[in-house]
């Protein structure tokens, strides 16, 4: 038996976000992928800095990548430059969620497309035509991503003319989270927010409840997490769900692979399904 295939490997996981709270269900998702590569028999570790932390810039990533002794990479919500880059190196690399498109890299993660369908499909049945997703950066550049763009053409084939309002640019900060909803609210009041990642759902909520404004009753919220912060909510929240453990195993399979010197860049994605709550309603009728 090869004995180079018999290896533990050292994977580095380079995180979106260093801080674990930022998000409690990818949180508990990447300590899985930790746990099941240690049981496996592999070193898994996260890279000391964040792409957060590193500004997303993608020179000072692949310094920070270079100097952390790896045989094999998982990039957490990579952006469409960094992943670009993963592509094109040695070193194996697997997107975990992120835009791969069409390069030649492993990639897994939720399918949301149809979930994203599916949320906006019903608010539209409710009467809803000011709908505004709220998405991270790297969801919205260069081009919005396949769930992103799946938003818009729900609402462009449903007769509603869509633009930045409907997929508004923001500086990702709480600040510049804040700003974006006061402006949102000042001049063209959404019926209907879609809210990407719990953390900025809940900022939003809480936006919302300061300025008097009913959820579900003037405005419809969906999350697009199914974090375990929101279960308390009563009445359910609208979210997206999707099954995490195909998501692990997928990974712990890919790392396998690697140390046995087989390539695998197969982007193998699983389906995320849209569930209705008790946060979306009826348009406003003053």
């Amino acid at each position: 038996m090869d004995i180079a295939s018999q290896r533990p490997l050292r994977v580095a996981i380079l995180r979106h976000d260093a801080r674990l709270t930022d998000n409690i269900q990818t949180s508990a998702v990447l300590i899985e992928i930790i746990h099941s590569l240690e049981a496996a028999g592999h070193t898994a570790f996260f890279c000391n800095k964040s792409q957060i932390e590193l500004r997303n810039e993608v020179r000072r990533l692949v310094r920070e990548m270079a100097k952390t002794p790896a045989d094999a990479w998982v990039v957490e919500a990579g952006s469409r430059p960094l992943l670009e880059w993963c592509a094109n190196q040695q070193t194996p690399c697997l997107a975990l969620y992120g835009r791969t498109g069409d390069l030649s890299l492993a990639r897994s993660g939720p399918d949301a497309e149809s979930a994203y369908r599916a949320a906006t499909r019903r608010l539209l049945e409710l009467g809803h035509r000011f709908i505004v997703l709220i998405a991270r950066e790297a969801r919205r550049k260069p081009i919005p991503g396949r769930p992103e763009r799946a938003f818009l053409e729900e609402l462009a084939a449903h007769g509603v003319v869509t633009g930045d309002y409907n997929l508004p640019n923001w500086d990702e900060t709480p600040e510049g989270f804040s700003k974006l909803l006061e402006r949102l609210f000042l001049y063209s009041p959404p019926t209907a927010l879609i809210v990407d990642e719990a953390p900025r759902y809940i900022a939003a909520a809480e936006f919302l409840a300061r300025r008097g404004i009913r959820v579900p009753e003037q405005v419809s919220l969906v999350s697009t997490d199914d974090d375990p912060s929101l279960a308390w909510c009563h009445p359910p929240i609208a979210h997206m769900r999707w099954d995490p453990k195909p998501v692990i195993r997928r990974v712990v399979r890919w790392v396998d692979a690697v140390r046995k010197v087989k390539a695998d860049r197969k982007i193998i994605n699983f389906p995320a399904e849209f569930i209705p709550g008790g946060s979306i309603g009826p348009v406003w009728k003053e």
